[in-house]
């Protein structure tokens, strides 16, 4: 349970450091792609993350924020991001398709839009990781044996 826990504690720091960042930099995108991110190391050791680098050289951020969800999070999607009261809202959603009511979202905000989408994109990536345990891969069926049939063909 302490890996359990020490995740809880990386994902609130980085949301508070994301909350009080002025803007998106080089460095505060390497952070959450070193410590949230785990296919893209992988994606980085087989030369597939020339997009990412491309966007973060061109310092085009909000792109940038969206190829990270996309890549890291496929489950997840970008069904808003709107400004309200001097602040961009920004919704991930695991069924975009689905009215909003009836959807498990993960809304998150910020003055910069860019650090919209990384502080939802922080809060999804702490809702799967607290969902992974859960599910198995192996399903769960016990024999019954008081129903045993021969289906041998002794003919």
């Amino acid at each position: 349970m302490a890996f359990t826990a020490d995740y809880e504690v990386l994902f609130e720091r980085l949301d508070e450091e994301l909350q009080t960042a002025p803007a998106p930099t080089r460095n505060l995108f390497a952070k959450i792609i070193g410590s949230a991110c785990s296919r893209i190391p992988v994606l980085d050791k087989a030369g597939k993350t020339e997009r990412i680098d491309r966007l973060i050289a061109a310092e085009a951020w909000i792109e940038c924020a969206a190829v990270l969800t996309e890549t890291e999070l496929p489950g997840w999607r970008l069904r808003r991001l709107v400004y309200d009261s001097g602040e961009w809202l920004c919704t991930l959603s695991r069924q975009p398709n689905v009215p909003v009511e009836f959807d498990d979202t993960v809304d998150a905000t910020h003055e910069v839009p860019a650090l919209a989408i990384l502080r939802a994109f922080v809060e999804a990536r702490r809702r799967t990781d607290a969902a992974e345990p859960m599910r198995s891969a192996i399903p769960r069926i016990w024999p019954d044996r008081s129903n045993a049939i021969c289906c041998d063909n002794f003919a």
